[in-house]
């Protein structure tokens, strides 16, 4: 029986978008005979048949020496562990896979600067990560396998994620192998809109000639929600007043609001909160909207897609590598510009462009399934295997 180790701080499917995916790929792993260790500082009791390893790290101690000591624990405990595999999520300096989900985080660092919209507030933050000593540190620990020799096996989550190490860490584009993220495509398929299309409309107050933008983030500033605004207000100016833009997941903030309130958008902005199942809301809506300042390969996009959602997004997303602008969706460039952004939902306000569109998004989408991405790392997974025990 192969092992296979795997290292992120809290394994639970409702930690996060990395920890979500730990557990799905680490119960197929299993379920496919493989013997799989999980090296953290907490655990949730899934994948059931884990075998879970405590790195204890003190709760009082600053951030950077809490990743230095997490990834030193991590290299004591795989040295007698006698692994086939030992997979690197970025927070290691011991594996022979590399597969970061954060992507480069000086590039997505600076790319997230710009959710500031003042130049000045900007320049501020820009200092506070020079003299961070935990971006310095995380630096360093991301940079480890591009140090190590020989080089572990590398995968990047996105086309973009690859071309940002290639530029970043100098590394020969041979060296790295781009798998997807996947998503759930027999719970993420166009049959949403049959099943339940129709009383969550209602509850907005939509018609049928209404569109609905969907927005789904956590953090609604990073993830560009006040472009979003101010692309609202100039498709509204345009005449088309027959929009909604649903918001699920994070809160608003006072500043947004206000900025809400400035562009007599109350009614048309609703803010749904966290939500127990997303299906009803891409069943409902017409078109996803993510103008994102950084993201390494949005799932939600995804998984908008496969839904049957022509998406926009900006082109520092990593999910843009699926969209082929015009065609399922349109890529808009970082930052986030207004006017661009309310010319592309202007274009998608048009019913028959959007059906189009929406077939073509749909069918992007369902060629990238979980099961498609867990296949592909296990046969990454075999190789290293093999290649260790020669």
């Amino acid at each position: 029986m192969k092992k296979i180790a795997f290292a992120i701080e809290k394994f639970s499917r409702h930690a996060g978008g990395a920890e979500s995916y730990a557990v799905s790929l680490t119960t197929t792993l299993i379920e496919n005979g493989w013997e799989v260790h999980l090296l953290g500082e907490s655990w949730d009791g899934e994948p059931k048949g884990a075998h879970f390893h405590q790195i204890r790290i003190p709760k009082f101690l600053p951030a950077w020496i809490k990743l230095l000591l997490f990834a030193f624990r991590h290299k004591k405990i795989v040295a007698r562990g006698n692994y086939d595999v030992v997979v690197g999520f970025g927070n290691t300096i011991e594996m022979n896979v590399y597969q970061s989900h954060g992507g480069v985080h000086q590039y997505s660092t600076a790319r997230m600067v710009y959710a500031e919209r003042s130049a000045i507030k900007r320049f501020v933050k820009r200092i506070f990560i020079l003299l961070s000593m935990k971006q310095w540190v995380r630096a360093w620990i991301e940079a480890a396998p591009f140090r190590m020799t020989p080089r572990p096996k590398i995968v990047a989550i996105s086309q973009m994620i690859k071309k940002d190490m290639e530029s970043f860490f100098h590394t020969n584009p041979d060296e790295i192998e781009v798998v997807y993220n996947g998503v759930d495509t027999k719970r993420h398929n166009i049959s949403l809109r049959q099943q339940l299309r129709g009383p969550l409309r209602g509850q907005w107050g939509t018609g049928d000639n209404d569109v609905v933008f969907l927005f789904v983030a956590y953090d609604l500033k990073k993830k560009g929600m006040e472009p979003l605004v101010e692309a609202a207000a100039k498709l509204k100016m345009t005449g088309k007043d027959n929009f909604k833009i649903i918001v699920v997941g994070g809160s608003p903030y006072r500043s947004l609001l206000k900025l809400i309130e400035r562009h007599d958008l109350n009614n048309h902005v609703i803010f749904a909160g966290r939500v127990k199942s997303i299906d009803d809301f891409y069943a409902n809506s017409d078109v996803f909207v993510l103008p994102t300042y950084s993201d390494a390969c949005s799932l939600v996009v995804i998984e908008a897609m496969a839904s049957g959602l022509a998406s926009i997004t900006t082109m520092v997303n990593g999910a843009a590598g699926i969209i082929a602008d015009g065609t399922n969706g349109y890529i808009i460039p970082h930052p986030a510009d207004s006017s661009e952004l309310a010319d592309k939902m202007h274009l998608l306000m048009d019913n028959e462009k959007r059906q189009i569109m929406s077939e073509e998004a749909f069918r992007t989408g369902q060629k990238y399934s979980t099961e498609r991405n867990h296949r592909e790392m296990m046969r990454v997974f075999d190789e290293v295997a093999k290649r260790n025990i020669r």
